[in-house]
C-alpha cells in the first residue's frame, strides 16, 4: 500500500474514533443537563406537595398526586438489581386500582435479598379502600435491554431486571407510563424514600465522563497531527 494511501485510511480511522467519542460525551453531557431538571423539579414538587389530578400529573412528571382506591390481591412485582447503601435488594411494586381508572403500580419500598439472593415472600396488602399520596414519575430507566426482560417466582409475582411497558401491563389495564413513589410517612410496605437517582448516575458523573470522551478525541487528534507531521530521521 503506498504511503499517501496508508495515511488517508489512518486519517478516516482516527475522525471516525473522534467522531465516536464526542458524541458519547455529547451524551453523556445531555444525560447530565436532564438530570440535573429532574432534581430540580422533583426538589420543587417535594417542596410543595400539592396534589395534582392525575391526568395533569401524567402529562408533567414528576408530580404530587393523590388517588384513591384499593389495592388489588395481585403478586407483587420486584425490581432487581436495586441498591441501598452498601446493600443489594428488591423494589417492591403493589398493584393499586384506582377508583376511576386503571391500575397502578405503587412502589411500596425496598427490600434487602439474603446471601441466597432469594426473594422474600410479600404479605398481602390491606384491601380496605384508601388515599394514597407520592410522586408520581416515569418508571426507573430501563438501562441496556439484556435477557428477558422479568421472570416469574415461586409465589406468581415477577421479578423485573427492567420495567418496561410489557412488564408494568403484566396485571392487565395497568398504566406503563408512570409508577407512583409512596410517601415515606404513610404506614405501608418497605424502608423507602423519594430519592430519584439511587441506582442510577449522578448529573456530576455524567459530566466527569463526559469531560473524558472529550479528553479521548483531543488526545487522538493530536496525536494524529503529531503523527502526521513529524518529521522522518
Amino acid at each position: 500500500m503506498k504511503p499517501a494511501l496508508r495515511r488517508a485510511l489512518l486519517w478516516v480511522v482516527a475522525l471516525g474514533l473522534c467522531l465516536a467519542f464526542v458524541r458519547a460525551g455529547l451524551w453523556q453531557s445531555g444525560r447530565a443537563a436532564e438530570k440535573e431538571a429532574l432534581l430540580g423539579d422533583s426538589a420543587r414538587v417535594l417542596a410543595e406537595r400539592q396534589p395534582k389530578p392525575l391526568a395533569d400529573a401524567l402529562a408533567a412528571m414528576p408530580a404530587w398526586v393523590a388517588v384513591e382506591g384499593a389495592f388489588e390481591a395481585i403478586p407483587a412485582l420486584r425490581l432487581d438489581n436495586q441498591r441501598r447503601g452498601p446493600q443489594v435488594g428488591v423494589r417492591v411494586y403493589r398493584a393499586f386500582r384506582l377508583d376511576d381508572g386503571p391500575r397502578l403500580w405503587v412502589d411500596i419500598g425496598w427490600r434487602p435479598l439474603p446471601a441466597d439472593r432469594r426473594v422474600p415472600d410479600e404479605a398481602p396488602m390491606p384491601a380496605a379502600p384508601m388515599r394514597l399520596e407520592g410522586l408520581l414519575v416515569p418508571p426507573p430507566s430501563a438501562g441496556l435491554a439484556l435477557g428477558p426482560a422479568a421472570s416469574v417466582l415461586p409465589d406468581g409475582g415477577r421479578l423485573a431486571l427492567r420495567l418496561e411497558p410489557a412488564v408494568l401491563r403484566e396485571a392487565g389495564e395497568a398504566l406503563d407510563g408512570a409508577v407512583l413513589r409512596l410517601d415515606p410517612a404513610t404506614a405501608l410496605g418497605h424502608e423507602r424514600d423519594l430519592d430519584l437517582l439511587a441506582n442510577t448516575l449522578s448529573p456530576d458523573k455524567h459530566r466527569g465522563y463526559a469531560l473524558q470522551w472529550f479528553g479521548f478525541a483531543a488526545g487522538l487528534l493530536l496525536l494524529s497531527l503529531f503523527l502526521q507531521f513529524r518529521r522522518r530521521p
